[in-house]
């Protein structure tokens, strides 16, 4: 039977008819029989490939769809009972010759014996994508990640071919810098796009639930076990699973995800058949792996397993020039929420928040810029709007100590702005401190700052000081 005369059946109080339903989906369908013959496809996909529905009805599918992948690596061989769908990426040679990238899902139909009673290929045109992805690298940032300083661009710079691996990935940095938002970029951007991404929190909750939440369990595995619970690793399948604050792992499970991470299959707990599952694992901590390793509360061996990429995130203070953009960032999106008609920050309130700390980095600025915003009655944010325990907190922040810092004695002294002073004046004394502290050196001077030299020689020049 040709999709045009197929309905379904039993759904609904009447029988509904599936190519008109098919029609209205904004991707790409097409329905083969188990010999990979076209048995129909959507006005989307005949859109995408230019050819007509009815003209190739009967043709082998690489005929129809001329993908990349059919020639390396067909996802249709890839299937199995336990894989009965996978996501790639490649791309089709439309009617006219033009080579068009798409997203290809392919997945397998099978009847109460096991026997392929059939397959479905969707297909995605990626090209909207991948221009907004190019109009991105120009801008100040990644996916939904707000930066342009030189630590960050290392970081954009390096997501994209991250993203397009399948490698275990350790995210570390402090408390705040924006690690799930990475994790969450990465999958974003990833041939598992279309697959769930979840997140888990391995500290949240305790180690004898930790192993059902994560494994899953049989029905009867343990008393109140009442059914089967497939766990976070079956939920992920085709997609990716974030695990933050990977240090907090209990040591028993520490072992079953190094099995995981080896032969890519999980046994629930009171179940002697393990289930293998396609799962892409990216993993998050603010701790010192590597000491927590020399104090055995972390194996070496899963360290290993899951540093295959590590990607660190620098901390706020160490990002110079991302100050000011976060905080117009974060303002215009307050602003926009709230309906207040806020400006920008006086220059008192915006040398205050220059010279914080933040120790809760990016995080801890967000939470700011929101007490704020909702406090603040007038048309700018002024000192009296910012939180009591940012007035009183020393200035300026101290070296990060991730970085080894040659010069500790030569730190900036605490700039105290509200003196009567303007934030131009104030700006000019630490330009002028700093170049003091550096021997005139200018790259030092912009170190010791934390700005770029181009930062540094931009602002000499509106002071004078060239």
């Amino acid at each position: 039977m040709p999709l045009s005369d197929a309905v379904i059946t039993g759904l609904f109080a009447k029988d509904l008819e599936l190519a008109p339903f098919l029609d209205h989906l904004p991707v790409g369908i097409c329905v083969l029989s188990p010999e990979r013959r076209v048995r129909g496809m959507n006005a989307a996909l005949e859109g995408l490939t230019g050819f007509g529905r009815e003209s190739v009805l009967g043709k082998h599918c690489h005929h129809v769809l001329r993908c990349s992948l059919c020639t390396t690596r067909c996802p249709l061989d890839r299937l199995t009972r336990d894989r009965e769908s996978i996501t790639l990426d490649g791309d089709i040679i439309d009617h006219n010759r033009q080579k068009i990238p798409t997203r290809h899902t392919s997945a397998m139909f099978q009847d109460n014996a096991g026997n392929i009673s059939g397959y479905l290929e969707i297909v995605e045109d990626m090209r909207p994508v991948q221009g907004a992805a190019a109009a991105q690298s120009r801008g100040l940032g990644f996916d939904s990640i707000v930066g342009q300083s030189p630590e960050m661009r290392k970081v954009f710079q390096l997501l994209p071919v991250i993203a397009q691996t399948d490698s275990s990935v350790l995210i570390t940095g402090e408390t705040g810098t924006g690690k799930d938002l990475v994790a969450e970029a990465i999958h974003k951007n990833s041939t598992r796009s279309k697959g769930p991404f979840i997140k888990v929190n391995c500290g949240a909750l305790p180690a004898t639930l930790m192993e059902s939440e994560l494994f899953g369990h049989s029905k009867g595995a343990f008393t109140g076990a009442v059914e089967n619970k497939p766990g976070w690793f079956k939920l992920a399948h085709n997609g990716t699973l974030f695990l933050t604050e990977i240090g907090d792992l209990p040591l028993a499970l520490q072992v079953k995800l190094l099995t995981f991470l080896d032969d890519k299959v999980i046994l629930p707990l009171g179940s002697t058949k393990g289930v293998k599952v396609d799962v892409r694992v990216i993993a998050a901590t603010l701790h010192d792996l590597e000491d927590m390793v020399r104090q055995s509360r972390f194996r070496q061996d899963l360290m290993f397993r899951l540093n295959v990429i590590r990607l660190h995130l620098p901390p706020l203070r160490d990002r110079g020039e991302d100050l000011q953009t976060l905080l117009s960032h974060f303002l215009r999106s307050f602003t926009a929420a709230t309906r207040k008609n806020i400006r920008g920050f006086s220059p008192e309130a915006r040398a205050v928040l220059s010279g914080y700390a933040y120790p809760g980095n990016v995080r801890e600025m967000r939470n700011i810029v929101e007490y704020a915003t909702a406090v603040c009655t007038g048309t700018e944010i002024t000192p009296d709007n910012l939180p009591e325990y940012i007035l009183s907190a020393p200035s300026p922040a101290p070296p990060s100590p991730e970085r080894s810092d040659p010069y500790p004695e030569e730190s900036l002294p605490p700039v105290h702005p509200l003196q009567n002073r303007t934030w131009a004046e104030v700006e000019r004394e630490k330009i002028l401190s700093a170049l003091d502290r550096a021997g005139g050196r200018r790259s030092r001077a912009a170190e010791l700052l934390g700005w770029g030299r181009s930062t540094l020689w931009r602002k000499m020049k509106k002071y004078n000081l060239e």
